[in-house]
Formats: C-alpha cells, structure tokens, sequence
C-alpha cells in the first residue's frame, strides 16, 4: 500500500533531512512563493529607476544673464568713465574729472534741501520745483488734449477742421511759445506752465486720435444695432480699446515736457532745476552743472520707466505682442 505524505513549506525548506530520505524538489506552493519574491524585489527595483530618472536634473547655470544682462551696462559705463576721463585730461581739467565731480556730488546730496534765500537752495527744491511746473502744465494738457483727440478721432468734419491746424502747430518749437506766454500772464512761472501745456497737448491730441479711429468698424456697427448712446460708446467702446494709444501719448508728452521745462527755466530764472543749470554757469562751477545733467537724466528715466509700467499694465495682450 502506497501511502501518500504532504510536506508543508517548511519541512520542505529545513536544510536537514532524515536518514535515509532521499532529497526532496521544492514543492510547487515555495516556488510560487519564491517567484513573487522575486518579481516584487525587481518591480521596486525599476520603481526606484524610474523616479531617480524622472527626478529633474539641476539646471545649468545660465551665462547669458551674465553676458547680456549685466555685462554690457557696465561695458557701457566704464566707456563714459574712461572718455570723460580722457577729456578731462586733454582739456587741462578744465572739465572735472569723474572722480572730482563724484567728490562734489557727495557734498551736495549731504544736505539738497537747504534754503538761504529765493536764489540759493538746493538741489532737491530746484528739481520738486520742475516737476511741480510740469505737473501743472502736463495735467492742463491732459484735460484739454484728450477730450479733443477723442472728438477728432470720433467725427470727420472735426478732424478735417482741425488737422491743418495740427499740422501748422506742432512743428513750433515750444520755446517759440515763452514770449507769448510772458506777454499775456506777466510772469515766468505761468509762461513756464504755458510752455509746457502747449508742447505736451499734441501728443495727447495726435495719439487719441488716431487710437479712436484705429477701433474696428465691427464694434460701431454692434453699437448702432444696439442703439447706444454716444456716452455710452465712449466709455463701453471707444476708452478700453484707445487707451494704450492714450497712454503712449501721455508718455512722450512727459518726456517732451521734462526737456522743455530745463531751457524755459533758463529763460525765465526763478527755481528750478533749470535755473540751477544756468545759475552756476554764472558762477562757473562745472562741477555742479555735470551734476545736474546726470539728475535730469536720472529724473527724465525715472518718468519714462513708470509710465511705461503703466502703460503696460494697462494694456492688452495682443497690443503688447
């Protein structure tokens, strides 16, 4: 009689084995067992290959910020440096050195907002003066120019009337316009702001315009099936799609006043950083004058940096593409 005898797994894998016992296979239940050991050991194993090769390399570092973003404004500076240097030299230093004129601007930025008297205050009052003046005249150009470029723009009896006269206008340089000034508010103050108004306003003017006549046919054509007002299609249609129009116009009539207000000023005398410029002149202080070309210059840059921030704020996409 042939009795049949089932080993468990562990029996089976006991290293030692009776006397007499022949050796036994692995049963089929440790193989399987074994099997799926194996496998899961591999499948980790590839799981952690896959994840240290999906983990993302460090980038390189990037040289080009370096080379191009950097590199050339010092280049740039280091050159201005070196010619102004050069001719500080070769003038017989007549022109200060840069290092003379840094040694200067130390000693003016110490204390810019003394006051000794109408004609002698510091620099930081000279230049709140000039902006004070260009606020005025820039903001009375606003209120008139864009208006008048929307109307322009809107109809074209207006802007035929007036695009002559635009055109006869505009080339005028603004000092042109001092005398004028001076002859009818008898003072220097309002000329100045005169001088300004005029030569921010056609910018303002030009640029509207053709912003409100650049709007597609299609939303005057959805406005009139609409029957809207014509206040309503000004502020619903015509203001969102001219306004980056706008606000370029009203960032080269900044620039345009800034300039302007430096030569009205040394025209008309008073405070002003203009004034600065022309007074120590007088006084043949260079030093103080190549001062002042740097603030005008940092001041014009400031202007133009923030309104070009907010022109782009308020922009579209597809305009600023």
């Amino acid at each position: 009689m042939v009795s049949a005898v089932f080993h468990s797994p562990l029996e089976a894998a006991t290293p030692t084995a009776r006397s007499g016992d022949k050796p036994r296979e692995p049963s089929a239940t440790h193989l399987i067992a074994d099997s799926a050991h194996n496998t899961g050991a591999t499948a980790q194993n590839n799981m952690k290959t896959t994840v240290q090769a999906a983990a993302p390399a460090k980038p390189p570092r990037d040289a080009s910020v370096l080379w191009l973003g950097i590199l050339p404004p010092l280049l740039g500076l280091g050159l201005l440096l070196l010619v102004w240097e050069l001719v500080s030299m070769g003038t017989g230093a007549s022109i200060p050195s840069p290092k003379d004129t840094f040694i200067q601007a130390i000693e003016i930025f110490k204390d810019p907002f003394y006051s000794k008297g109408p004609n002698d205050q510091g620099v930081g009052w000279n230049v709140l003066s000039s902006l004070k003046r260009v606020a005025m005249g820039f903001g009375l150009a606003a209120v008139v120019g864009i208006p008048v470029g929307f109307m322009i723009g809107r109809f074209n009896f207006l802007s035929r009337m007036f695009n002559p006269l635009i055109s006869l206008l505009r080339p005028v340089s603004p000092l042109a316009w001092l005398p004028i000034g001076l002859l009818v508010f008898k003072g220097a103050d309002p000329a100045a702001i005169w001088t300004i108004f005029i030569c921010s306003i056609w910018p303002m003017i030009i640029n509207t315009a053709v912003g409100v006549q650049r709007v597609p046919q299609d939303y005057m054509n959805v406005a009139r099936v609409l029957n809207l007002s014509e206040w309503k299609i000004v502020t619903k249609i015509l203001f969102p799609a001219v306004l980056p129009y706008m606000l370029t116009g009203v960032r080269l009539a900044v620039g345009t006043a800034w300039l302007v207000i430096v030569a009205a000023e040394m025209l008309t005398g008073g405070v002003g950083i203009g004034f600065w410029v022309w007074d120590e002149w007088n006084n043949l202080n260079v030093k103080n004058i190549i001062i002042a070309i740097f603030v005008i210059g940092i001041v014009g840059l400031v202007l133009e940096f923030a309104l070009i921030k907010v022109a782009t704020a308020f922009t579209f996409e597809e305009v600023k593409s």
